[in-house]
């Protein structure tokens, strides 16, 4: 099992959900009004004056097989889509109840 950590602008919530069930994900947790800067390039999403965007991050357990589909999916959004700003990143998971 992994854990797949997503962070995306908040505009695009609806579409990175349907992803998640289109590829067999029903399971998650969601943060909302998430703030951040990305580390190559794009606008920062700070939730200020200044730069008044947010981003949303969601956090999905996910069997084996499916995280190459999902991570395939999410990479051609991303570059479909640049302000999206989306980085997705896999952890193992050791135990879970």
């Amino acid at each position: 099992m992994k854990a797949v950590f997503i962070a995306y602008n908040q505009a695009y919530n609806e579409e990175i959900v349907e992803l998640l069930e289109a590829n067999g994900q029903r399971g998650f947790t969601r943060w909302d009004e998430t703030s951040g800067r990305g580390s190559v390039d794009g606008e920062p999403h700070l939730g200020n004056h200044a730069w008044p965007t947010q981003n949303h991050a969601i956090l999905t357990m996910v069997e084996d097989d499916k995280v190459a589909g999902i991570l395939a999916d999410l990479k051609k959004a991303d570059e479909q889509s640049k302000d999206l700003g989306l980085r997705a990143f896999v952890w193992n998971i050791e135990m879970f109840c």
